[in-house]
């Protein structure tokens, strides 16, 4: 345990004193924010459009209204900015030649992987966090469900994570991050719209294409619905790209 919290406190600093962590925060905050100030102005006038044509506003709410076209965008956004923070986790060292010297340290494979891992989720965590004050603006509108913020902002966390465990794993295979990041953001992509296979046909191939699919099982999290089997896909995406860093990186020891 010791060795696993030095290290992540290493990949904790380095992360927070690299300048990629602030521009992927800031492209974070400023893309959320515009696609936010967007969905609560077409919320207003609709609302505003129903209320003079004097029709009902049931089932009309700033939860359904805003913020679950908010999260969605959020999860979007993800899929861009998280291959920038996931592309130097160990490409980088193994450019720089210190891969293997990490490998030498008295490190195993699974605390070294762990520790990147964990590091690069914490830092998309607190991203989440501060995204909460613009859904604390919605309180203006009316207050948005709780559990419905929570369960959608846990799903997030979990879509954002098997993308970073992902990521970490294709940085694993080269030393360029440039080519780590595009194949990052290109698997991960092939991951997100491969549910829409389902569309053309209706075979079970389709159906089990779908059910692979990044953001598909998102969908339930953003409406406040909360899924084992949505829950048990993210966390077993996530062990089996943590599981082939793993082994990849057991593999390049053995050939030290």
């Amino acid at each position: 345990m010791k060795a696993f919290l030095a290290l992540y406190n290493k990949e904790m600093g380095q992360l927070l004193y690299s300048p990629i962590a602030y521009a992927v925060g800031a492209i974070f905050m400023l893309v959320s924010g515009f696609f936010f100030y967007n969905i609560v102005v077409f919320y207003a006038l609709n609302s505003q459009q129903i209320a003079m044509q004097g029709i009902s506003g049931e089932g009309i709410n700033v939860t359904d209204g805003v913020l679950t076209p908010y999260h969605l965008n959020i999860a979007l956004i993800s899929l861009f900015v998280l291959p920038l923070l996931t592309m130097r986790l160990i490409s980088e060292e193994k450019k720089q030649g210190t891969f293997e010297l990490l490998l030498s340290y008295p490190l195993s494979n699974v605390t070294i992987v762990g520790a990147k891992f964990c590091a690069t989720a914490s830092y998309y965590a607190f991203l989440l966090f501060l995204s909460l004050y613009q859904v604390m603006l919605l309180a203006y509108f009316g207050p948005p469900s709780l559990p419905v913020v929570f369960v959608s902002l846990f799903g997030l966390f979990l879509l954002g994570s098997s993308i970073i465990a992902l990521g970490l794993f294709i940085s694993s295979l080269t030393e360029n991050q440039i080519i780590a990041g595009g194949l990052s953001f290109g698997f991960g992509l092939l991951f997100w719209i491969i549910g829409w296979v389902n569309s053309f046909t209706s075979s079970v191939a389709g159906e089990v294409l779908q059910h692979l699919s990044l953001i598909v099982h998102y969908q339930d999290f953003s409406r406040g619905a909360l899924s084992s089997v949505d829950v048990l896909y993210y966390l077993s995406f996530i062990f089996l790209m943590l599981f082939l860093t793993i082994f990849k990186l057991e593999n390049d020891r053995w050939r030290m």
